[in-house]
């Protein structure tokens, strides 16, 4: 695990679990929402997993692979796809851009290896080199409305919440200075959060389908065939229903602690009965107090109070019943 250098910074705490590496905050957690929510500042995300596609097939030979539609990506378009197993089941999610010349990826800290592993075993004779990148780049995150400047990163992509910027890791500390107050992963993961965005492992395990998790609505397109998986996509969408999925959760806020990733969800007129899902992320938000995400079963009705643990919480809708 590579520790940041943004960890020097004033008031720095380090995050632990899947964000090691990175600050969790810098002292004042809601001072660091406001100031994102607002345009301002940045977030250090240098623990994420950097991945390059090089070489003239590229974009047709990911367009093989990926859930998005890929073959025609303008350049500077960012994206997000999917790789998904023989099943249809979630198995990597890769947030892209492509400069003209290479595709950038950021990935999941740690998983890098699975996917150059399975993305090499689909070279065949295709011309593209792959590479893990996360040595030579770190990823930055701005939000969005920044008017920070970004002349030194070697790729940006941007996105209606924001842009990463992927950087020359051995310049982080020094390009970072231009762009205002840092943020730690806690701001940042309260508004992904709150604008209902999955996390692959944390919002997925090893069942998930796209459809649970509003994957649909940005890294799938429905009209684009030949992928792994493609199947149960289509079956589904056509077809029928998952048999879970994703809702946002506001918890009570009189509560000390979060319901951590794990937590079983139960009908809180059913405190003792079998649990119907279980929450994804939570936070505590700088407007909206306790929030989470969580995955129920389908046919948990849309008014029904829930239990996060021993936390009461209602649920707003993310994908339909």
């Amino acid at each position: 695990m590579t520790m940041s250098p943004l960890l020097a910074l004033p008031g720095a705490v380090p995050a632990e679990g899947p964000d090691e590496g990175v600050a969790a905050h810098y002292g004042e957690l809601f001072r660091e929402q406001r100031a994102l929510a607002e345009g301002r500042g940045f977030v250090d995300l240098s623990h994420r997993a950097v991945v390059t596609v090089t070489g003239p097939d590229r974009l047709a030979w990911l367009h093989l692979l990926l859930t998005q539609h890929v073959s025609a990506l303008p350049p500077h378009q960012a994206t997000d796809a999917l790789i998904l197993s023989p099943n249809g089941h979630v198995e990597h999610a890769l947030y892209l851009v492509d400069d003209g010349a290479t595709t950038w990826a950021h990935v999941e800290p740690g998983t890098q290896g699975e996917l150059l592993k399975y993305l090499e075993s689909m070279k065949f004779m295709y011309r593209v080199e792959l590479k893990d990148a996360t040595d030579g780049y770190a990823v930055v995150h701005l939000p969005a409305g920044s008017t920070a400047p970004v002349e030194g990163a070697a790729a940006v992509r941007s996105l209606p919440y924001g842009t990463d910027l992927f950087l020359p890791r051995a310049r982080l500390a020094e390009l970072t200075r231009a762009y205002g107050p840092a943020a730690g992963i806690w701001a940042y993961e309260a508004l992904r959060i709150e604008q209902h965005r999955p996390r692959l492992g944390f919002e997925t395990d090893h069942r998930t389908i796209p459809h649970e998790v509003d994957w649909l609505r940005t890294a799938v397109h429905l009209q684009k065939g030949c992928y792994r998986g493609q199947e149960t996509v289509a079956r589904v969408h056509n077809l029928g229903k998952p048999p879970r999925r994703l809702v946002f959760l506001h918890l009570d806020g009189t509560e000390e602690s979060l319901p951590p990733h794990g937590t079983e969800l139960r009908l809180a007129t059913e405190p003792e009965g079998r649990a119907l899902g279980f929450v994804t992320s939570s936070a505590r938000h700088h407007e909206l107090g306790p929030i989470a995400l969580g995955i129920v079963k389908r046919n948990v009705p849309l008014d029904a109070v829930l239990l996060a643990g021993a936390v009461p919480a209602t649920q707003e809708v993310v994908v339909p019943q």
